[in-house]
């Protein structure tokens, strides 16, 4: 349990408004170039496809990187406490500029899934250093004034990749959307190593090895389950259950190695933490709602839009302005005011409207009505993401902010994978059944009518006019059903904020402290 001297002693070292705005640059530089260098591939996948062949592991493209960044992203942040935040996190940068290079160099596909399973390690080091960064650097009263603008680089990134990706494969080969973002990569490099300058770290410590060993191998086997099932094989099979008993086992051992161990990567106390562990429950549950939001809604603007990817990424812009908005103003609010609770609650109530409006979408909704209903998802979501990150930093010692930063950034990309392959499941099904009974009512002899087997949104648009408004219509309702899901996720998230204990602020100015109750009812 936390005490309440443990808290008010620990102070992070004094930087100016300019230096801190500093180093946010180089923080920011790294988190965009990984970001937009996972999405960007998407829009290029296709021709990669046509260049190295390999149809039959298109799907490990993009699930390698998500596996290796969600099983790393605990080991970054004890691995920090150890070597030290500035090493890291430019060892993060190293690993992902190489596998970036070697990706756009890949002779085959066996090379590229190798590249990008290694890019998805440097990419968890930059999804969790950069929070932790600024928990060092700034204390929590003061750090919602900057923490909204990592928030909106996720926003930025929505859009900007899936643009760069249809810019570069129109205009440049395929192999640059690996290197476009490379020398972005350099100059955060560089930037971190001139103004990042933070007290050495004396801590002598062993790696937690077994624990490391348990926690990736069955963050792992999770995630190939969540990533392959349903694709390379049937829910309903042996590696299903294989993959679904494994993954329980190693967690099982990692529990007990996490508690025998002298220093673990995510120590045991933490889950005794009521604000950690309510915050990783939100967490799961914002990824979850989140990514199979943004994951499905091209699939509408695409097939049931006829809009290119490029357009379709265009029209997330209202939500990356509202997102953008409402981090940066919720923010400064929290920084002006050290009250925080309400925004998590409210924004994930915005979040579930949002996914309630989007299901209400038709064939002949405007796309006025689309950008209306994702400015209120991005609202929600820039009001809730980085204040849950805020409110568990907050309610532990600085000993334990990496490992409590590191979890609650697993938990949100792991609920993601879980948002996405349920969602993805939800899709095909509902889709299937619709097909089938829209054909039969319209007397069509629609053959095939599976989720896999309609093409490519150009190829539907090919389709004679009775078979065309019959997909488009068992389209629209399948991912009514999507976003219909995404809504108690969304409430179920708000309700555990609502759980949460408003801890005040910590602040090196001296902004009221947490009293030892306070302490007591956190932990």
């Amino acid at each position: 349990m936390l005490t309440e001297q443990q808290v008010q002693t620990e102070a992070a070292p004094r930087f100016t408004h300019r230096q801190v705005l500093e180093i946010l640059a180089g923080l920011m530089l790294a988190m965009l170039t990984s970001m937009i260098s996972t999405s960007v591939v998407g829009t290029a996948l296709p021709t990669i496809v046509g260049t190295l062949g390999g149809q039959d592991q298109l799907a490990w493209v993009a699930s390698a990187t998500l596996l290796t960044m969600t099983a790393s992203t605990p080991l970054w942040g004890k691995l920090s406490d150890l070597y030290g935040r500035k090493f890291m996190f430019q060892a993060a940068l190293l690993v992902f500029v190489l596998s970036s290079v070697a990706a756009g160099f890949s002779q085959d596909m066996g090379q590229l899934i190798a590249a990008r399973a290694v890019q998805g390690i440097g990419a968890g080091g930059l999804a969790a250093l950069p929070q932790i960064i600024l928990g060092d650097v700034v204390e929590p009263r003061e750090r919602g004034r900057y923490s909204g603008y990592i928030g909106a680089v996720f926003g930025v990134s929505t859009v900007a990749g899936p643009l760069l990706g249809g810019f570069v494969v129109d205009n440049m080969s395929w192999r640059w959307t690996f290197w476009i973002c490379v020398p972005l990569a350099v100059v955060a490099f560089f930037v971190i190593q001139r103004v990042l300058n933070l007290p050495p770290s004396h801590r002598a410590a062993k790696v937690d090895w077994w624990g490391a060993t348990f926690i990736t191998g069955g963050t792992t086997a999770l995630m190939l389950l969540l990533s392959l099932g349903g694709k390379e094989f049937a829910w309903s099979s042996g590696w299903t259950y294989g993959l679904g008993a494994l993954s329980m086992v190693l967690f099982g051992l990692a529990v007990l190695a996490e508690r025998r161990a002298a220093d673990p990567i995510l120590p045991p106390h933490l889950f005794r933490n009521h604000t950690f562990v309510l915050t990783c429950l939100a967490s799961l549950l914002v990824g979850a709602a989140m990514f199979g939001a943004l994951m499905f809604l091209p699939q509408y603007l695409q097939i049931v839009k006829n809009m290119s990817p490029t357009a379709s990424g265009l029209m997330t812009l209202p939500m990356v302005l509202g997102l953008l908005a409402s981090s940066i103003a919720v923010g400064r609010f929290v920084t002006r005011t050290g009250r925080w609770k309400a925004f998590p609650v409210v924004g994930m109530l915005l979040v579930g409207l949002g996914l309630f409006l989007l299901s209400r979408l038709h064939v002949d909704s405007s796309l006025v009505s689309v950008g209306v209903d994702i400015t209120v998802l991005g609202v929600g979501l820039g009001a809730s993401m980085q204040i849950l990150i805020l409110a568990a930093q907050n309610a532990v010692t600085r000993a334990d902010m990496a490992s409590t930063t590191s979890g609650v950034t697993f938990f949100r990309s792991l609920g993601g994978a879980v948002g996405v392959a349920a969602f993805g499941a939800i899709l095909s099904n509902r889709l299937t059944s619709e097909l089938v009974s829209l054909a039969k009512a319209a007397h069509l002899p629609l053959t095939g009518g599976t989720a896999p087997s309609l093409g490519s949104p150009a190829a539907i648009h090919r389709l004679p006019a009775p078979v065309l408004e019959v997909i488009l219509e068992a389209f629209t309702r399948a991912i009514h059903t999507v976003f219909l899901v995404g809504v108690p996720i969304a409430v179920l998230a708000a309700l555990a904020a609502l759980m949460l204990k408003e801890l005040p602020l910590r602040s090196a100015r001296g902004a009221a402290p947490a009293t030892q109750a306070d302490l007591a009812d956190a932990s």
